[in-house]
């Protein structure tokens, strides 16, 4: 009888607690992953060369590289310097900066990538897709799932509490992002991959219904599950789709129109998530989002953000305009700034804004 099953591309190894990077010698001399110790290290400016400080000596044949940027050109330098040196496999060692830049660093030059998160500001940690920004803005290029992925919840609790809120938007935004999906097969006929759904799905709502806050090791841990799971979904269905719809649609035009302003990744997707569920009728679903993110100390309004009423508008209105083929609430829709505006009033009155 066939087996009728299909691979899905995850790491190998996931290791999520306090400490983990205690073995992080021993994971990376995992046959899976360096036969000869041979290995390039990507590093933060930041909380990176502290961390070389200390990891260095456990790693005498690694060489560090420092990475300066998120962009297109400062992941094919990466690429280009790490070109012919025989290394096993890339270790990325920071926050999503420089994670999407050695995936696609990693990806150009055929290596395994281990990627060491030291925050959870978003779910590109163990996506196929690095976000990096280029002459027109900003892409998301495809590249292979990392080989091992490590968290260590003591380096998780020296960064700033931001980057963990800014987590707790993007993972709760999957809950917009799957009723965009659906919404998408029912009126354009558009395919759902079924896995890929209930795993973004159950992510957003095990941080959603998490009681606990960001100084708990157990919330901690579910986010920086969410946070992987939602990655593995993207792997299974081949693009973004089951954590990316409107709410990220409205954080992409932040990110355009206001690129001197923009707030967190998180942040943005958290709003633009609320509003979302809020134009599609889901006001329970809505409120339930805004309970939350207003409990771990996230905005629910553009001028809790940072921006006026208007700027959200053009922000709405232009929104569709960042991922074009992509179909969600706001193309179905196709309000006028306007109805934008009334929509924005009936949002605010609801959540007692």
């Amino acid at each position: 009888m066939p087996v009728l099953t299909r691979l899905i591309p995850s790491p190998v190894v996931v290791d999520i607690r306090r400490g983990a990077l205690d073995d992080l010698s021993a994971l990376l001399a995992d046959q899976r992953i360096s036969s000869n110790g041979k290995i390039a290290v990507a590093i933060s400016g930041g909380s990176g060369l502290k961390l070389r400080d200390h990891f260095a000596p456990e790693l005498p044949g690694a060489d560090w590289y420092p990475v300066s940027g998120g962009t297109i050109d400062e992941a094919v330098k990466l690429a280009d310097a790490m070109r012919g040196k025989r290394y096993d496999a890339v270790v990325a060692l920071g926050g999503g900066k420089i994670i999407d830049v050695t995936k696609y660093a990693a990806a150009r030059v055929g290596l395994p990538l281990v990627a060491i998160a030291t925050n959870l500001s978003h779910d590109g940690i163990c996506s196929p897709i690095s976000t990096l920004d280029n002459d027109n803005g900003r892409g998301s290029y495809g590249v292979p799932t990392p080989i091992a992925l490590v968290i260590d919840l003591d380096v998780i609790r020296d960064a700033p509490v931001r980057y963990v809120r800014s987590g707790i938007g993007d993972a709760i935004s999957n809950l917009s992002a799957i009723a965009d999906w659906e919404l998408s097969h029912q009126v354009t006929g558009e395919p759902v991959d079924g896995l890929a759904a209930a795993m973004a799905r159950s992510a957003g709502e095990a941080v959603l219904r998490h009681p606990g806050g960001v100084g708990d090791d157990d919330f901690l841990v579910t986010l920086s599950e969410g946070l992987v799971m939602s990655g593995i979904a993207m792997s299974i269905s081949g693009d973004s789709r089951p954590s990316s719809g409107a709410c990220h649609e409205i954080s992409h035009a932040f990110d355009l129109l206001f690129p001197a302003r923009a707030a967190s990744h998180g942040e943005q997707c958290g709003l633009g998530a609320t509003f979302a569920m809020h134009l599609r009728g889901a006001h329970d679903g809505s409120g339930r989002m805004v309970e939350t993110l207003r409990r771990h100390g996230l905005p629910v309004t553009p001028e809790e953000m940072g921006f006026s009423v208007d700027e959200f508008v053009q922000a709405v209105s232009f929104a569709p305009q960042t991922r074009p083929g992509r179909f969600t609430i706001l193309e179905h829709l196709d309000l006028s700034d306007d109805q934008i505006r009334d929509a924005y009033a009936d949002y605010a009155k609801a959540i007692g804004s």
